[in-house]
């Protein structure tokens, strides 16, 4: 996925089991964060960031979605754990981690653990990708300032 190309739509469940697609927030901007697992250290932190920037993200009309292959229980206990204020998906499959390209194999080094690759998209108002950020390291956060910089 590149900027331009129009995201690939998913329906994932949520916390609640409810299933949630990127059609869903047309007509807003999308924070798509894959993260790699939660309730690890900076997943936590890179989620609770982006919860403590959640009236400055709305005022820009802009939606965070947070994707893991977590099961939705464990994204459950993740979120309540840290009063998480947007959607956290379950991408069981890796599915949608594959659509976006960012599938981490072998994570830890323990062969077909996949996760996903810790990576923000920017989705637009018309669907298409403004911005992509991917790491390979799972250790390193977001720019945070240039993702709020580009949605303002």
């Amino acid at each position: 996925m590149n900027i331009g190309d129009i995201a690939p739509n998913f329906e994932l469940p949520d916390t609640e089991l409810k299933m949630r697609t990127l059609e869903e927030f047309k007509g807003k901007k999308v924070v798509l964060s894959f993260f790699v697992a939660a309730s690890s250290p900076v997943c936590k932190t890179e989620l609770c960031t982006f919860r403590d920037s959640w009236k400055e993200l709305s005022d820009m009309n802009a939606q965070v979605i947070a994707i893991s292959n977590d099961g939705p229980f464990a994204n459950k206990a993740f979120a309540q754990k840290n009063n998480l204020n947007f959607p956290i998906l379950a991408d069981y499959s890796s599915k949608t981690i594959r659509d976006y390209d960012v599938l981490m194999k072998d994570l830890l080094h323990i062969k077909d653990y996949n996760a996903a690759k810790r990576s923000v998209f920017v989705i637009l108002e018309d669907g298409k990708i403004g911005y992509k950020w991917i790491s390979d390291d799972p250790l390193k956060e977001p720019n945070y300032k240039e993702i709020k910089e580009f949605l303002n």
